[in-house]
């Protein structure tokens, strides 16, 4: 072989071998920050741009993509202890001409955390009304969007600040009262009796404990290799003190019915989505939620548990999609009317 080509695989050997080395390295001993390195560049690939707002000296993050146009903007509220990112596997599915607006909740990721804040729902609901007129999200009614802890604060929210909603999607929300208690329920009250409530089971601080949280918020079993579960624990436990202050406030009396106590004053046209094998929040709330809500429409996912965003993006794309169209749609027939 001629020493020229030689040297030339050489050389290309070398820097293909280099990303390769530095990746390796990065899942072996640094798997939280490829975690973030993953998001950033999912970020990007969709398109979604993040930006800030503040209101006052309180900061909220968030990211974007598209502009407001005819069809209503969409505002996502994620759940407890996760972050704006979360909804990405949604965003993949929703076409890019409509406006979304994925924020951080309070306290989470890149807004503003603060001893000083009230967590409640009632509390975050008013965080994110803030929010919205930061950016003038209401200059028109926007479509709102929100799961578990966000869920309930979508309702809230829906409730109390009815001129900005047009419609609603509640996907497994928590605020509700159960005739049947769910495995998670069930883990809070040994917990409770054991003295043991430190181990929230949401509140993961080993790569054990990720695993465990895994399977109680999925239906679908997913295969994580070790260094990702201890790269998840690892991007979680500077913010788990934060997290178990969170939930013990959501779970108080001032907030752990919230969704339920509002969600009469709910006007506007409103979706529920839930996983049918839900372990966190049992799947009777959406049927509390269908028969007080008027012009509800329900949607039980079969094969699916919790974390609804995570285990069927698609599928909750398409129902988010066509409950706007069939809004739409309504909207058009009352206008020709």
């Amino acid at each position: 072989m001629d020493l020229d080509v030689l040297n030339m695989f050489v050389i290309a050997g070398g820097t293909l071998a280099i990303p390769i080395l530095a990746f390796v390295a990065s899942f072996l001993l640094w798997p939280s920050a490829l975690i973030r390195i993953y998001y950033w560049y999912w970020r990007r690939a969709l398109g979604m741009q993040v930006r800030y707002a503040n209101y006052d000296d309180y900061q909220f993050c968030y990211s974007y993509r598209g502009r407001p146009g005819y069809r209503p903007s969409i505002l996502m509220l994620h759940g407890f202890s996760a972050h704006k990112d979360m909804w990405l596997s949604i965003v993949k599915f929703l076409p890019k001409n409509l406006h979304l607006v994925c924020v951080d909740m309070p306290g989470h990721e890149g807004t503003t955390r603060s001893d000083l804040d009230d967590y409640s729902i009632s509390g975050q609901a008013k965080r994110i009304h803030q929010f919205v007129e930061c950016i003038k999200l209401n200059r028109r009614p926007f479509h709102l969007v929100g799961t578990s802890m966000g869920g309930n604060v979508a309702g809230v929210y829906a409730a109390q600040y009815p001129e900005d909603v047009c419609s609603l999607t509640l996907i497994c929300p928590a605020g509700l009262p159960s005739t049947t208690d769910s495995k998670f329920i069930k883990q809070l009250r040994e917990l409770q009796e054991s003295k043991r409530i430190d181990r929230i089971p949401l509140i993961p601080s080993t790569p054990e404990e990720m695993a465990d949280m895994l399977k109680l918020c999925s239906y679908v079993r997913f295969k994580v290799p070790q260094q990702i579960l201890q790269g998840l624990v690892d991007v979680r436990i500077p913010h788990n003190e934060f997290y178990r202050k969170l939930f013990l406030e959501i779970v108080d009396e001032k907030s752990r019915h919230s969704l339920h106590e509002n969600m009469s004053k709910i006007k506007a046209p409103t979706q529920v989505i839930w996983g049918k094998q839900d372990q966190v929040l049992d799947v009777s709330g959406a049927s509390v939620l269908a028969s007080a809500i008027p012009d509800c429409h329900m949607y039980i996912l079969e094969n699916c548990g919790h974390s609804v965003v995570v285990e069927r993006p698609r599928k909750t794309a398409n129902l988010i999609l066509e409950f706007l169209a069939l809004l739409h749609s309504i909207d058009n027939n009352k206008k020709q009317a």
